[in-house]
């Protein structure tokens, strides 16, 4: 069953790779939605996908080699049913 989430990274997450590591695993774990830089330092992004793939998804970003997460928010949305693709939003 397919599920979307709102993930809201904070601690070192801008500049260090993370959207690009985003988009390289959601396009690995065959995943829908966005990310983006927040004004505040933080990262903000929606995935839909996969419940499991969504987990690994996550784990690929804990995993990226400058990151470091101190937190993330996590938060169910409604599915996105004619979502295509996975985007960097700047």
């Amino acid at each position: 069953m397919e599920k979307r989430y709102r993930l809201h990274f904070y601690g070192m997450v801008q500049g260090v790779g993370l959207r690009y590591t985003a988009m390289y695993a959601a396009n690995m774990y065959r995943l829908t939605g966005y990310v983006k830089n927040e004004y505040d330092g933080s990262v903000t992004c929606e995935v839909q996908g996969d419940e499991d793939a969504i987990d690994r998804f996550v784990s690929a970003i804990r995993g990226g080699r400058f990151i470091d997460i101190s937190r993330i928010e996590r938060a169910s949305m409604e599915t996105e049913p004619n979502e295509r693709s996975f985007e960097v939003r700047y």
